[in-house]
């Protein structure tokens, strides 16, 4: 599913791959495209105008996984999530959270939202974000988060990085 497959978790290397992310460059306008690995076709990025989306984590596959064990692969994902925002509090301050429930509902209505949680909600990247910003010099912001798309899918934690400001979506619209 994504070129993380396999790979063990580790704070140091996550807390790594986000500081990268952020000093890296970011898309000033165009189209959202999304990245692969040019041989196994996993994903590996999303990059759309202002913002660019990176996992830093995959679980195992879980198919065929069921209570205790799913509980245990979920639980497992919260807490290396919790190790990483924990690093990045200790670096930039208190995060806030914002909500993906609004975006989720936008998208199975059809309706239009910014591009940044248009791409996380085409990637199936629906957990909650944790936000830092600005961080940077650059008046940049960060985000992570873990979800899973279905229950037999893997637990992907995912970082953000965006040079507008990542906000909560309004429950309407905007025309």
């Amino acid at each position: 599913m994504t070129v993380r497959a396999g790979e063990a978790f580790e704070t140091g290397r996550a807390v790594s791959d986000v500081e990268a992310l952020l000093v890296a460059p970011v898309p000033t306008s165009g189209p959202t495209t999304g990245e692969g690995d040019p041989v196994t076709g996993e994903w590996s990025a999303t990059g759309g105008a202002g913002f660019r989306i990176v996992p830093l984590w995959e679980s195992e596959d879980l198919v065929g996984v069921y209570a205790p064990e799913w509980n245990e692969a979920e639980e497992a994902a919260e807490a290396y999530l919790a190790r990483l925002v924990a690093e990045l509090d200790r670096r930039w301050g208190a995060h806030r959270r914002v909500s993906m429930r609004v975006p989720l509902f936008r998208k199975l209505a059809g309706e239009p939202m910014p591009a940044l949680f248009q791409a996380l909600c085409d990637a199936d990247c629906l957990g909650d974000l944790t936000v830092w910003g600005p961080v940077s010099a650059d008046r940049r912001w960060v985000a992570v988060s873990v979800n899973q798309c279905d229950g037999d899918a893997p637990m992907i934690m995912t970082a953000v990085v965006s040079d507008r400001p990542i906000t909560e979506l309004d429950d309407q619209p905007t025309v």
